[in-house]
C-alpha cells in the first residue's frame, strides 16, 4: 500500500465529507434532519468522524481496489454510500423513535451522493499522486 496516497487522499476525502455534510445537513436539509446539540466537542467529533470515513474509503481504494480515477471512484463511492446509508438508517429505524422511513430513504440518497463525490475526489487524488 502506498501510505502517502492513503493518508493524503483520506484526509482530503474527509475534509470533502465534512464540507458536504455541512452543505447537505447544515444548509439544504437543515429543517429536515435533527441538528446535533451544540457542545464543546460536537464539531470536533463530527470532523474526526469525517476524517475517519475518508481514511476508510481511501484504504479500500488504495489497498484493495487500486482506484485512481474520478469516474471509478464515484461509482465505487456510490455503492459504498448505498450500503453505509442502509446500514446506518436500518439501525436508526430500529433504535430512534423519531426516525421515519421517508427520512431514512432521504438520508440513504444523500449518503449515495455524498460518498460518490467523496469517492471521486479520493480517486482523483490517488491518480494524481501516482
Amino acid at each position: 500500500m502506498k501510505t502517502k496516497n492513503f493518508l493524503v487522499a483520506g484526509i482530503v476525502g474527509g475534509i470533502v465529507d465534512f464540507l458536504l455534510g455541512w452543505l447537505f445537513y447544515g444548509i439544504i436539509f437543515i429543517n429536515t434532519f435533527p441538528q446535533p446539540e451544540q457542545s464543546s466537542g460536537t464539531m470536533l467529533f463530527i470532523f474526526l468522524g469525517c476524517i475517519t470515513f475518508g481514511l476508510f474509503v481511501s484504504y479500500i481504494y488504495t489497498q484493495w481496489a487500486q482506484i485512481s480515477t474520478g469516474v471509478t471512484g464515484a461509482k465505487a463511492g456510490a455503492i459504498i454510500g448505498l450500503f453505509m446509508g442502509l446500514f446506518y438508517n436500518f439501525f436508526n429505524l430500529a433504535m430512534l423513535p423519531d426516525t421515519t422511513l421517508q427520512l431514512a430513504a432521504l438520508d440513504v440518497g444523500i449518503s449515495i451522493v455524498m460518498t460518490a463525490i467523496i469517492g471521486a475526489v479520493i480517486g482523483i487524488v490517488n491518480g494524481k499522486m501516482g
